[in-house]
């Protein structure tokens, strides 16, 4: 897998799981066999799509050949956290992990791509960062808040960070802190709501409310780095945000997306954005 371009992740996500399928006492070589264990597992649709994905993977490098079941995944919106819910998270998290959770915050990226960040990728003097994608998506260029940005240059201080280093963690270990600053702030404040989010929903208020303050569905989808936008769309959905100040407009269908950019603040010609779909 390594030898086709396959991302680290992919390749130990492919191991993982089909050991786990092997642990289950499923016969690998059998097609039949791992169709009926994905379809006895109880789990939602998304994960057994994974799975299927993860058999395509051994199918092909085994000379093997099977008939892919098809599960469609459960369409249901992202939570979508509040700002307020945002800062309390970061305001009662360590220094290190409050950096991470701002420049989440600010950018909007992925956490694997935060992993993957060197001090190559920030540009202390202009506060941007030039993202290297992941997920097959765009790299882009994204501002951080002067506050954030001045967190950033304390951290590079204090580790001495070279610019071929990477500033932080593993997601698998970013997740686990992450797991344990919420808990500790549900107990401290009690907010069990505050569980309900996680590293990845950093990302869906970033893309939400960029859409809120812009109306521009083809500027926030170089933001997020999407290829299709189908995928920028999500972000388009009505939230509430407890406040008349956080209410966006609602484009379900790429056709609908393409009049809210003709009447945002900054219209695209029809021809440029049906040429961007």
């Amino acid at each position: 897998m390594k030898k086709d371009g396959y991302a680290e992740s992919t390749i130990k996500t492919t191991g993982k799981r089909l050991r786990m399928m092997k642990r289950h006492r499923v016969n690998l070589n059998d097609p039949d066999a791992v169709k009926e264990y994905i379809a006895a597992k109880e789990s939602s649709n998304g994960y057994k799509e994974v799975l299927c994905d993860v058999y395509d993977r051994y199918v092909k490098y085994n000379g093997l050949m099977w008939r892919r079941p098809r599960y469609v995944r459960d369409d249901r919106p992202p939570y979508v956290p509040t700002e307020e819910e945002i800062s309390i998270l970061i305001a009662n998290a360590g220094k290190k992990y409050a950096l991470a959770l701002s420049i989440l915050r600010d950018t909007g990226m992925r956490p694997i791509e935060l992993h993957r960040s060197t001090l190559a990728w920030y540009d202390l003097t202009r506060g941007s960062v030039n993202v290297e994608t992941a997920k097959g998506g765009r790299g882009r260029t994204l501002e951080l808040k002067p506050r954030t940005l001045a967190m950033l240059k304390e951290h590079v201080g204090k580790y001495k960070v070279g610019l071929k280093d990477r500033i932080f963690a593993k997601v698998k270990t970013m997740r686990r802190e992450f797991h344990n600053i919420k808990y500790r702030t549900v107990e401290k404040l009690q907010r069990p709501e505050l569980l309900k989010i996680s590293l990845y929903s950093f990302r869906h208020f970033f893309g939400t409310m960029l859409y809120h303050r812009t109306k521009d569905i083809l500027y926030v989808q170089r933001k997020m780095g999407h290829r299709n936008l189908k995928n920028t769309l999500i972000y388009t959905h009505l939230v509430n945000f407890r406040s008349d100040e956080y209410t966006v407009r609602v484009a379900e269908t790429i056709q609908e997306a393409c009049k809210l950019v003709e009447a945002g603040s900054n219209p695209v010609p029809r021809t440029i954005a049906l040429k961007h779909i």
